[in-house]
């Protein structure tokens, strides 16, 4: 390992685990951005403006890609979205890398230690390389099946396997990425991958109406365009990433050469980051249900959700940009011992996401159509997406504390209590959902009843297990009383 001592020259030690890359004469390490000091609402706009900037080039591309999928009709529409879903499993598993590195570079960093710092990033980007290997294999060899139990008929899919398997470079690449860029944002540090991103989503809104409908080449792929358009900009992403760290980066250092894990620092990698990805894990068992239950009526039906749910990810991504930066700033202030940062940190969060959710939610609830129109023009499938716009509008302010709450048991480096919370709110929904799918009298908007109560039962749940978490991790009498404020 890497040893720094307190002058100005670097002091190495040499062991059996010792990356290559790091033994070389340097500066001191410090760390890229000390978030322990300084106002924290500047710290919130300063990490979450690259972020939301980021975000937003990647709200273009959604709404792009939307477009001209949109034009070869329902089928593609429901083909490529029900695909999609399977994003959310592979965010499930990335989930896992992007939490618990993030959470513990930032408890490292706050401690000043750059030595474990760096042990939790080559870690994770170990476990990341592993796991590209084996979802390269699950993912050809099994995608079928998952397809099948979806698809509402033959048409969607073979159209869904055609986006599927040219999608599936873009989703093995996402596992180091987020390893990469997790240790970043655990540092403190947006920037470079919020450029890096840029570029690839800008390269993707290029390629979508080439490859998809042929401008200028003539020949034109459909769905299967869609999805190379995605894995061609990630690749991208992907090499400007690897050369930043390469010839950038002096804080966290890459062994690039060596997939040799340890048993102490994977667990605690997955202790933290395994209740995240069973979030997101149960957010595609979400989507896979009511995939299901929309197959009994049509494709457009499948597509319309589709639509829907896709326009909704793409209102959230300025919240999920605060929701994102949160957890380092209150990380690296939990781990210096400075826990009235942390409260204040949570505060200004959840005040952001729940106001911003706010206006989002008047504008759905007032005209869902809005969103939808210019995308297709099947009227069954604008019926489905606008109405499930303005039912899931109500959800907005209760998810948007969700989403504060969840970064802040990642800062507590406690995930297991957010987790609880997703188990509830899908078990009060899949149970009464699958009950009436099986029933003569069942109708599409049974789903949006059911998602909009159990969104608020589950904010409510995870408000209290924060208050709860406070009380036992901010121990003082003067933190007590600060903690008893939340509610």
């Amino acid at each position: 390992m890497v040893r720094y001592d307190t002058s100005s020259h670097l002091s190495i030690t040499h062991t059996e685990n010792t990356p290559f890359l790091a033994q070389i004469n340097r500066n001191v390490a410090t760390p890229m951005q000390d978030l322990t000091k300084g106002n924290i609402s500047k710290h919130i706009i300063a990490m979450a403006g690259p972020i939301a900037i980021g975000l937003f080039v990647q709200t273009l591309y959604f709404l792009v890609d939307l477009y001209f999928v949109g034009q070869l009709g329902g089928a593609a529409i429901a083909a490529v979205s029900s695909a999609g879903s399977v994003f959310f499993f592979v965010m499930a598993l990335t989930q896992i890398l992007n939490i618990g590195c993030a959470t513990l570079v930032s408890h490292a960093v706050g401690r000043k230690d750059n030595q474990e710092a760096n042990h939790v990033f080559n870690q994770g980007l170990r476990l990341g390389v592993w796991a590209t290997f084996v979802f390269l294999v699950v993912g050809y060899a099994f995608g079928h099946i998952f397809f099948s139990f979806l698809a509402a008929d033959l048409e969607m899919k073979e159209l869904a396997l055609d986006y599927f398997y040219w999608f599936l470079p873009s989703l093995l690449l996402q596992f180091v990425f987020t390893a990469l860029s997790a240790a970043l944002r655990g540092a403190g540090v947006v920037k470079p991958v919020m450029g890096i991103s840029m570029l690839g989503v800008v390269l993707n809104i290029i390629l979508s109406p080439v490859l998809i409908s042929g401008w200028g080449t003539g020949y034109a792929m459909g769905v299967m365009g869609a999805a190379l358009a995605s894995s061609v900009s990630m690749l991208l992403s992907f090499v400007l990433l690897i050369r930043y760290f390469n010839t950038k980066e002096s804080y966290l250092v890459a062994d690039w050469f060596s997939l040799k894990l340890e048993k102490n620092m994977v667990r605690k990698i997955l202790t933290i980051g395994l209740p995240s990805g069973g979030e997101f894990f149960l957010t595609f068992l979400y989507m896979s249900i009511i995939y299901w239950a929309l197959s009994g009526f049509s494709a457009n039906a499948q597509a319309g959700f589709g639509l829907g749910v896709r326009l909704m990810q793409s209102l959230f991504l300025p919240v999920m940009a605060i929701a994102f930066a949160a957890p380092a700033i209150a990380g690296q202030n939990f781990a210096a011992g400075k826990h009235e940062r942390v409260i204040e940190t949570y505060r200004k969060t959840a005040w952001l996401t729940c106001s911003m959710m706010g206006m989002l939610m008047i504008v759905c609830l007032w005209v869902p159509e809005m969103f939808v129109t210019g995308f297709t023009d099947n009227s069954e499938v604008i019926l489905v997406a606008a109405t499930f716009l303005s039912f899931i509008g109500l959800n907005f302010v209760p998810a948007g504390y969700v989403f504060a709450v969840s970064g802040m048991f990642q800062a507590l480096g406690n995930t297991w209590p957010a987790l609880l919370s997703t188990v509830c709110r899908l078990t009060l929904f899949a149970i009464p959902v699958i009950y009436m799918a099986g029933q003569d009298s069942f109708y599409i908007e049974q789903i949006w009843y059911c998602s909009v109560a159990t969104v608020f039962i589950q904010a409510i749940i995870s408000h209290i297990l924060l208050k709860r978490e406070f009380k036992k991790r901010l121990n003082t009498t003067k933190e007590r009383e600060v903690s008893e404020q939340v509610a």
